[in-house]
């Protein structure tokens, strides 16, 4: 659990098109060649310490003929940023992908002293 202190917390949310595959028969769509894609979220302001991050797939457009297996989640973590990633396996075939994520965090407020 993060303890946030009693200051001011910070709500920071986005969307993000992760790859578009089908179009050039990239890697997610074809099967063949690297089957994870990261792509790094920089906050608008930076978080006091790294935040919570909440990531979930907004779109995802699949081919039903094989099986649907997804991976999405949020690795490095810090007051500035994240990586978003997604990774698929076997003959799963992604088309395209879209990424919601929230970040919630301690942020500084107007009053806070610097000492």
């Amino acid at each position: 659990m993060q303890v946030i202190g009693s200051g001011a917390i910070g709500v920071c949310r986005g969307s993000k098109m992760m790859f578009s595959a089908f179009e050039d028969d990239g890697p997610m769509w074809s099967g063949e060649g690297p089957r994870l894609v990261r792509q790094a979220i920089r906050f608008p302001a930076t978080f006091r310490r790294a935040p919570v991050v909440q990531v979930s797939i907004s779109m995802w457009d699949v081919d039903g003929a094989g099986n649907q297996r997804a991976d999405i989640s949020s690795e490095n973590i810090d007051a500035e940023g994240f990586d978003l990633v997604f990774r698929t396996w076997g003959d799963t075939r992604v088309a395209r992908i879209r990424a919601d994520w929230m970040a919630i965090g301690e942020v500084m407020h107007p009053d806070d002293f610097q000492v």
